[in-house]
């Protein structure tokens, strides 16, 4: 593994379009779970200049029943109608009420339907058969030593700049800021560690009037606007980080006025990279966002990030990634593979952890859903600035306690 070298990665902010796209989809993945911790969807958002759209397969007989609820289509009275409520408070939640994206006013479809028989008979419970995972896949986990909440440090503060910026936006504290946003972070590493940020990158939405150039420029607005920015990196990131060396890009096309999904379309699960690592780990390609915790593409992923933070926690590395493989409607994973990234330490070795996790934590789709509590309207909060590094809060991000730090060291 080298040592020395500069890494780079990227952030969305909440209002970003595929973000929007992502909230709705998880607010709708809660609003299921909430009626019934059984539910399952795949749920997918399309969001454009004024229209958004739904679609995909669930299964909540509170909400859809074909043969029950048949006079309406699938659909118990009124449900409908909540759901058109729930989508347009989340962009409401999210700020937009531009003339582009309008929570109130953009054109809103439903193609929601009932999952596949094929799918359900596959992965249900039944008889002496334990439930199956809902898809084949591949899912990975990481955690390394480079910041307090063990994540890559280049996604670690591209998170943390969008997520301020946001706050003061909400808060008034910074008027002049539109909801979509994108931040990336190079950072120097030097014996592994980071050493200075090299480049920062941050592309904000602004009211009109704060452009450097173009037709509504104003050079002492847009400077307000570059050193509001500079200050949230300075407040972000660790001031030994930050010197003459550091090269800021703020809004380098010169105006960002035409944003969200009005200049851009959206789509659930296309900022997968953002969502768990920023590149410096392996992703096994699979979307979270949309899906109930019977999908391993969202399970699986979360139950490897939390022993491998854990297997860092406990000091017996300082990187590691974890792989597990599944086949759709079969309980136990394929195969699991630890990667300790010749960083192991107190005579840990890959070959034990690989024994020894699976006794810690049962990696079927059950198994992790009752040992991570994820049959619970959690998910909404996990579809901006990352579903990893954050703090475990009750039921919310359970995947990131360190538990198991005490039983691990234990058990080798």
């Amino acid at each position: 593994m080298r040592s020395n070298y500069t890494f780079t990665s990227e952030s969305v902010s909440e209002g970003h379009p595929d973000k929007v796209s992502d909230q709705i989809s998880d607010a709708l993945v809660d609003y299921f779970i909430g009626k019934d911790p059984e539910a399952r969807v795949a749920c997918e958002t399309l969001v454009t200049t004024q229209r958004i759209v739904i679609g995909g397969e669930i299964r909540c007989r509170p909400v859809y029943d074909e043969e029950k609820f048949s006079d309406t289509h699938g659909w118990a009275p009124g449900s409908r109608d909540e759901i058109e409520q729930i989508v347009r408070h989340v962009v409401q939640r999210i700020g937009y009420e531009q003339d582009g994206f309008h929570w109130q006013t953009a054109a809103f479809d439903n193609y929601l339907h009932g999952q596949s028989a094929h799918i359900a008979q596959g992965v249900d419970a039944a008889g002496n058969k334990d439930e199956g995972a809902g898809d084949q896949g591949i899912m990975f986990g990481f955690a390394c030593d480079e910041t307090p909440d063990l994540m890559p440090a280049t996604l670690y503060y591209s998170h943390k700049i969008l997520a301020k910026m946001a706050e003061d936006r909400h808060s008034g504290r910074a008027p002049f800021l539109e909801p979509d946003a994108k931040s990336q972070v190079t950072l120097r590493f030097e014996e592994g560690k980071p050493v200075a940020a090299t480049a920062i990158v941050v592309s904000t939405q602004h009211k009109q009037g704060y452009a450097e150039k173009g037709e509504h420029a104003n050079p002492a607005l847009y400077a307000e606007l570059r050193d509001y920015v500079k200050g949230v990196v300075a407040e972000t990131l660790p001031a030994e980080l930050l010197s003459d060396e550091t090269v800021y890009h703020i809004n380098p096309t010169g105006a960002f006025e035409i944003g969200g999904p009005d200049g851009d379309a959206g789509l659930t699960g296309r900022k997968i990279i953002v969502d768990t690592y920023g590149g410096a780990a392996p992703h096994g390609g699979g979307a979270f966002s949309g899906k109930d915790p019977t999908k391993v593409d969202r399970s699986a992923a979360y139950v490897t990030r939390y022993l491998a933070k854990n297997v860092v926690a406990a000091g017996l590395a300082k990187r590691c990634t974890i792989q597990l493989s599944y086949a759709i409607g079969v309980a136990e994973p394929l195969s699991l593979y630890v990667d300790l990234h010749g960083t192991e330490l107190n005579g840990t070795t890959a070959t034990k952890l690989e024994e020894v996790l699976p006794t810690l934590v049962r990696l079927t789709p059950r198994g992790i859903r009752t040992h991570l509590a994820l049959n619970k309207p959690i998910y909404e909060k996990t579809a901006a600035y990352g579903h990893f590094g954050r703090k475990a809060e009750g039921d919310l991000f359970t995947w990131e306690k360190t538990d198991l730090v005490d039983r691990l060291k234990a058990a080798l």
